[in-house]
């Protein structure tokens, strides 16, 4: 199984790239963190978040690799402890389908791609600038397999 983190943004500050690969590589291949990263809407005097989001969605969406379950990072959706994440994880490693974490760019999701997901997922009540969650996800997503694995990483 591997988790595709299909998010909006590229060319990410160095701390971003280095955060995230510090957690990514730690993963092993049945959990492997794939980043697939996709533009965000080039912003005229004309553009305003709501064509961004929709822009932006289009391409998310034709992302989504192939069969893979969808889970949307959204304010508006479910909280999630590190125990209840490494339960979600351990169904999608036993389901075997890859997964989908859509995030997406300053202005949000479109609805298009909430509709899309199988689950809505808030990381926080609080609002995080997107390239830091890319570094939020991948270790949190370390830190719940290696809460299922019994590694002492996590010490919660």
């Amino acid at each position: 199984m591997r988790i595709h983190l299909i998010c909006v943004g590229r060319r990410m500050p160095d701390w971003v790239e280095a955060g995230y690969q510090e957690y990514a590589r730690r993963l092993p291949p049945e959990c492997a963190l794939h980043l697939i990263e996709v533009d965000p809407l080039h912003r005229g005097k004309t553009g305003g978040a709501e064509l961004a989001r929709q822009d932006e969605a289009a391409r998310l969406l034709k992302a989504i690799p192939k069969g893979a379950g969808v889970v949307a990072l959204d304010g508006r959706g479910q909280g999630w402890s590190t125990e209840e994440l490494a339960r979600q994880l351990a169904g999608w490693l036993g389901g075997g389908r890859d997964q989908a974490l859509l995030v997406g760019g300053p202005d949000g999701l479109a609805p298009a791609c909430l509709e899309r997901a199988d689950q809505c997922w808030s990381l926080s009540r609080l609002t995080f600038p997107h390239p830091l969650v890319r570094v939020i996800l991948a270790e949190q997503v370390y830190r719940a397999w290696s809460l299922l694995k019994g590694h002492p990483y996590h010490r919660g």
